[in-house]
């Protein structure tokens, strides 16, 4: 293939590598199309959002293999992913992408779970008599 742009997004436990070619607007995620690997219409629109902002959803091919996590982390990790490709592609871009908190790295994880508690932070129930 010809020549092409790369970012890796990440959310939660789920990783995206991400390169863009130039195209007509097809996104593949892990060699299926995203309408279909995603399939709530909320996750497809987050998927799109970066394309879409800045006007080039119709002149990029993009391809993505994500794996860990779930459907929304996939989903989230994939927009960070084409929002640092973007940079990649023109510096220029980077007011826009970051207005619109594109390019910050969502740092919330699960908590682990504590010992001798029931989970991260619920304690079991206390009984005084």
């Amino acid at each position: 293939m010809s020549t092409f742009h790369y970012g890796t997004g990440r959310r939660k436990t789920a990783t995206a590598r991400t390169r863009l070619y130039a195209g007509t607007g097809n996104i593949t995620v892990n060699g299926r199309p995203y309408q279909e690997y995603f399939n709530r219409k909320t996750l497809q629109m987050v998927v799109s959002q970066p394309l879409k902002l800045v006007n080039l959803d119709d002149k990029i091919d993009v391809r993505v293999n994500v794996c860990g996590g779930g459907n929304a982390g996939q989903a989230e990790a994939v927009r960070h992913g084409i929002s640092r490709a973007l940079l990649v592609l023109d510096p220029a871009l980077r007011s826009t992408l970051k207005k619109a908190g594109f390019l910050t790295r969502d740092s919330r994880k699960k908590e682990r779970k504590k010992y001798g508690l029931r989970a991260a932070r619920a304690r079991y129930q206390y009984s005084k008599r």
